[in-house]
């Protein structure tokens, strides 16, 4: 057994033979990410209750939440309607006495007696004439559980899976960092805590889980947050040190005349200012003697496709190979269509991988690509596979990164010898995201929309006006324009109100005689769904149900409103995604958001903002400040793991720290081999293996 194997299997049991813990405990901690004592001490409060200060029962009053130190004075037990117990107590103090019911835990009557000192903590309530407290947090002055875990002093409050009581998993927590906090091993470098003043790592848990003052709180949650960001900071800056060690074989030279030029003089249009600088940070890039990995993102229409267009002639001319991945098949056949269109006329060859190509085609295409005859080859996650191999592949371009994984990107990358990497996405990402996902990663921004691309107006309805919509809808297809209705569910659900496609769908297939109506959804069979997309983009479907499948790839400029049903189940980035499938054609456009009103506030604010703003950068920041993080991704993306204790709408300040910390010490270290970064390396190996699952 290697080391780590040995390590493992001797934390799992000390978990699992901890006081009160066993087996099936261990199960349940286990789902709330505690495998191993060290899990257990980095455990995180969600909050935390001052119950410092002790009442006295002459001073309570109905409604307050009140801790209390009362002695038993009479206890009893009744029984009503069956099996329902009910256990009375009269707790008094040399104030006065107060009356305490505890439903269905009948062994408190024998448990507790006259006399037995007690701490209570819960709300107290008039009923009738007397004071009462029902189920209260209760600790016994002789328990063996230290005086003071449960009260009189902050105490944390955790968050639960079922089968586990607030009670018990404060008590756990209490005695594991009581007796293994010294334990645990200093990860970061001495100079950088006294720089920083934080506390080690063994006052700064302590503090974590029962500080002894709110000012104590903050201190111990930056270094421990710190932390967990600077693991991610060095995972990503081991990973850009490892690729700029590389050295790649092509070479690129940019000079008059080139079929670079002759893409310019060929464009109908004009690049915009951002497409410009873009174009610069990315030929900086290539022109260096190690790989180019940079991600490149923009609004859907600010034209990126012309920016990677571009790129490919650069890289054609110097006898290099391209590589595009896209998320769908339809993606990869726009994509295919639009750079023939451009390159085809400059004598580039190019082809599509794609499963709507017969296999006897197919083949013939693969060894096109592989002998070098092909110049650019596109596809879907195709590209992928083991069959595929390219003579010279000297750049990769990943289209709608966040569909892909890092482990995705790295495989397709594995085809070439050091390519150029360019991730683009037209989902904006908001800047401590991109730090976080895609810190390995130079970015590259276009906010500059090409002139002449008109605003589509938002509006937010509720139900009642939904026959209006419909109106609308029945409108656009007399025009002879498409539409777009999403909503959130494929079937219905029972314990649901939510609408779904599927039944929609067939209610407005008699709604909307005078077009045809189609249905597209994930559950659907890939070829299915191709069909149902390509049908739509040839305006033989005139409104297409769907769900968030059409969120990336469907580029239909007839199509002219976009109805979104129950807004509040999406995010603000996916909505802004669906918005972007219309507007892209001569004619007005509009985006109409049905249900949502009068829920919480949070969600008020986010379809507010929607109807406010076409910016998918400013969208993307309130989403995140509004949802967090982990909804705004989404999905888990490979080489992805979520913080216990850093947020990352409160800690952008300290990502920043951690990324300069992170290149600072890669640079001096790059191995992490000084006995002052042992425990730091062998957090950051625990932490890929955790990535990677």
């Amino acid at each position: 057994m290697n080391p780590e194997t040995l390590e493992s299997a001797q934390e799992d049991q000390q978990l699992r033979f901890q006081k009160g813990v066993g087996a099936s405990k261990a199960k349940l901690l286990a789902q709330t990410g505690i495998e191993r004592i060290e899990d257990a001490c980095y455990y995180p409060p969600r909050r935390y209750e001052d119950r410092r200060k002790f009442f006295d029962i002459q001073d309570l009053e109905s409604g307050v939440v009140a801790t209390l130190k009362v002695e038993v004075y009479a206890i009893g037990i009744k029984r009503v309607r069956g099996r329902l117990t009910i256990v009375e107590a009269k707790e008094i103090d040399s104030t006065g006495a107060l009356k305490i019911i505890w439903f269905n835990m009948p062994y408190l009557a024998k448990q507790l007696q006259p006399g037995q000192k007690l701490i209570l903590f819960g709300k107290v309530e008039l009923k009738g004439h007397q004071l009462t407290m029902t189920h209260p947090e209760m600790e016994r002055v002789d328990d063996e559980v230290e005086l003071g875990v449960h009260a009189g002093r902050i105490v944390p409050v955790y968050p639960l899976v079922s089968g586990i009581t607030q009670r018990w998993m404060r008590e756990f927590i209490y005695r594991t960092v009581r007796d293994h906090a010294a334990d645990l091993e200093e990860s970061l470098p001495p100079k950088l805590i006294k720089a920083k003043g934080w506390p080690g790592i063994h006052e700064a848990i302590r503090t974590l889980h029962f500080p002894q003052d709110e000012a104590d709180l903050a201190p111990a949650q930056q270094r421990l947050a710190f932390e967990e960001l600077l693991i991610l900071q060095l995972a990503l800056a081991q990973r850009r040190a490892q690729i700029q060690s590389k050295r790649k074989p092509q070479k690129y030279v940019l000079k008059k005349g080139s079929l670079f030029d002759q893409m310019i003089e060929r464009l109908p249009f004009g690049l915009t200012g951002d497409q410009k600088q873009v174009l610069d940070e990315l030929f900086t890039d290539m022109l260096q003697p190690y790989p180019m990995q940079r991600l490149l993102q923009g609004d859907v229409g600010c034209g990126k496709t012309i920016v990677m267009i571009l790129l490919m002639a650069v890289v054609v001319e110097a006898k290099g190979q391209v590589a595009l991945m896209a998320p769908t098949e339809l993606l990869a056949e726009q994509h295919f269509a639009t750079i023939s269109k451009y390159l085809g006329p400059l004598g580039i060859s190019v082809t599509l991988l794609s499963q709507s190509v017969s296999a006897a085609e197919r083949r013939v295409r693969q060894e096109a690509v592989a002998n070098g005859e092909v110049s650019i080859a596109i596809g879907t996650h195709a590209l992928m596979q083991d069959a595929i191999a390219f003579k010279s592949l000297s750049f990769v371009i990943v289209d709608e990164q966040h569909k892909f994984g890092v482990m995705q990107r790295a495989k397709l990358v594995a085809k070439g010898k050091a390519p150029d990497v360019l991730v683009v996405t037209a989902t904006p990402i908001p800047r401590t995201l991109a730090l976080s996902l895609y810190g390995d990663l130079d970015v590259s921004t276009i906010r500059e929309m090409p002139p002449g691309r008109k605003p589509i107006k938002t509006h937010w309805v509720g139900e009642t006006e939904r026959q209006r919509v419909y109106r609308a809808i029945h409108k656009q297809i007399e025009l002879g324009r498409q539409v777009f209705i999403v909503y959130p569910l494929v079937d219905e659900k029972e314990d649901s109100d939510l609408k779904s496609a599927t039944k929609m769908s067939e209610r407005l297939r008699v709604e909307f005689k005078e077009g045809k109506v189609g249905l597209l959804h994930g559950k659907m069979k890939p070829i299915d769904k191709e069909t149902t997309m390509q049908a739509f983009a040839r305006n033989e479907i005139q409104v297409l149900v769907s769900t968030i499948v059409v969120e990336v790839g469907l580029d239909v400029p007839n199509a002219t409103l976009m109805v979104i049903e129950h807004p509040e189940r999406f995010g603000l980035a996916q909505m802004h995604q669906l918005r972007g499938r219309i507007g892209r054609g001569p004619h007005p456009s509009a985006c109409i958001l049905i249900g949502g009103k009068g829920k919480e506030a949070g969600q008020n604010q986010r379809l507010k903002a929607f109807t406010q703003s076409n910016d998918g950068f400013k969208l993307a920041e309130t989403d995140m400040e509004i949802r967090g993080p982990g909804e705004l991704i989404g999905r888990r993306q490979s080489g992805w793991a979520p913080f216990r204790i850093a947020d990352l709408v409160r800690d952008l300040t300290w990502l920043e720290n951690a990324r300069v910390e992170a290149h600072e010490i890669i640079k001096e270290d790059p191995e992490l081999a000084s006995p002052d970064y042992s425990v730091l390396r062998h957090r950051l190996n625990r932490f890929r293996k955790q990535a990677q699952h």
